[in-house]
C-alpha cells in the first residue's frame, strides 16, 4: 500500500548520495524532489525528470525554509489535505516488532501512519522516529505524544502556520503547533534512518553548520520559545534542549466516523531485518 499523500523531498547538492530517492525507489514509492534551477541538469541524470519540481529561488542563504514552504503550497494546489516533507538523507525505513527492525520494502509504513492519524481531529503533525534513537531491549510504545517531529514528517495543510526563521526548523514549528493546541504523534513502531548532521557533504552543512552555527541555532530557538528551550553543552557541541511537559494535557480528539484500521496493512515478515542494537 502507498501513502495517500504526496511525498516531497528537498535536496541540494546531492544528486550523487540521493539517499532518500534510492530508499523510495526500492520501496516503490512515489515521491517529488524539489531541487534549485542550477542544480536541475545533475538531479535530472539520475531521476526520472517527472519526478523533479525546480523552486523558481537558489541560494538564499535561508536552509530549508522557503524550499518547505513552496512544498507546502505546491501540495496545497494539487489539492492535498496533508503532505509529508522529508530530508535527503534517509537510507532506509524501518517497522519494529518484537524489538526487531525490519527494513521496509514497501510503502505500508507510510500509509498506516496516515490512517491513524486521519481517525483524529487535531494531530497537526505526524512522524517517524529516528532508527537510532531506538535500542535494544528499550520499552517503547508504538507512538509518542507531542514531542518534536524530525526529518520525516506529515503536515496538516490547513494549519495556520508556515515554515520560519532559518534554524532549527522541525523543532520550533513543533512547539508552535503544540502551543495552539494541536497533538504531535511521533511514531516508534515505524524508523527512519536518517543519516547524523554534518556527516554527509550537501544540504545545509555549509550555510548553516559551519563556525559557531550551532550555538547560534540553540540561541535563535531559544529566542523564539524562552520559557521552554535551554541552551545545553551536549556531546561536545552546543544544543538546545526543550521542555515538552506543559503539552501533556494536549489530548487526541477522535473522529465519530473513524473506522477501523486495515489490519497488518499487507506487510509480511522477511529476512530483510536486523536485530535492534
Amino acid at each position: 500500500m502507498n501513502p495517500e499523500y504526496p511525498i516531497y523531498i528537498i535536496s541540494k547538492g546531492r544528486w550523487e548520495s540521493r539517499l532518500t530517492s534510492k530508499a523510495l525507489e526500492t520501496m516503490s514509492v512515489p515521491y517529488h524532489i524539489v531541487v534549485e534551477p542550477q542544480e536541475l541538469d545533475k538531479y535530472s541524470a539520475v531521476i526520472d525528470r517527472r519526478k523533479i519540481h525546480v523552486l523558481p529561488f537558489s541560494n538564499l542563504g535561508q536552509g530549508s525554509i522557503p524550499a518547505r514552504n513552496w512544498c507546502w503550497e505546491h501540495s496545497i494546489k494539487i489539492g492535498a489535505v496533508r503532505h509529508w516533507i522529508l530530508d535527503d538523507n534517509i537510507r532506509d525505513f524501518y517497522r519494529v516488532t518484537n524489538n526487531i527492525k525490519y527494513r521496509m520494502r514497501c510503502g505500508s509504513s507510510f500509509k498506516a501512519i496516515e490512517d491513524f492519524i486521519n481517525r483524529y481531529e487535531n494531530v497537526g503533525l505526524a512522524g517517524m522516529q529516528y532508527e537510532k534513537f531506538m535500542p535494544r531491549k528499550s520499552n517503547r510504545r508504538p507512538f509518542s505524544m507531542n514531542t518534536r517531529i524530525y526529518s520525516c514528517i506529515l503536515i496538516k495543510n490547513d494549519l495556520p502556520f508556515r515554515w520560519r526563521g532559518k534554524y532549527n526548523e522541525d523543532t520550533d514549528l513543533s512547539i508552535r503547533v503544540l502551543k495552539a493546541g494541536w497533538c504531535t504523534v511521533l511514531f516508534c513502531a515505524f524508523l527512519c534512518d536518517k543519516i547524523t548532521t554534518l556527516t554527509m557533504k550537501g544540504g545545509n552543512s555549509d550555510e548553516l553548520y559551519k563556525g559557531d552555527g550551532r550555538l547560534k541555532m540553540a540561541i535563535s530557538l531559544q529566542r523564539q520559545h524562552p520559557r521552554l528551550v535551554k541552551i545545553v553543552r551536549k556531546w561536545g557541541r552546543w544544543q538546545h534542549s526543550v521542555d515538552y511537559s506543559p503539552f501533556k494535557g494536549n489530548k487526541l480528539i477522535k473522529k465519530k466516523d473513524a473506522g477501523a484500521l486495515q489490519g497488518n496493512y499487507g506487510m509480511v515478515l522477511c529476512g530483510d531485518s536486523e536485530i535492534m542494537k
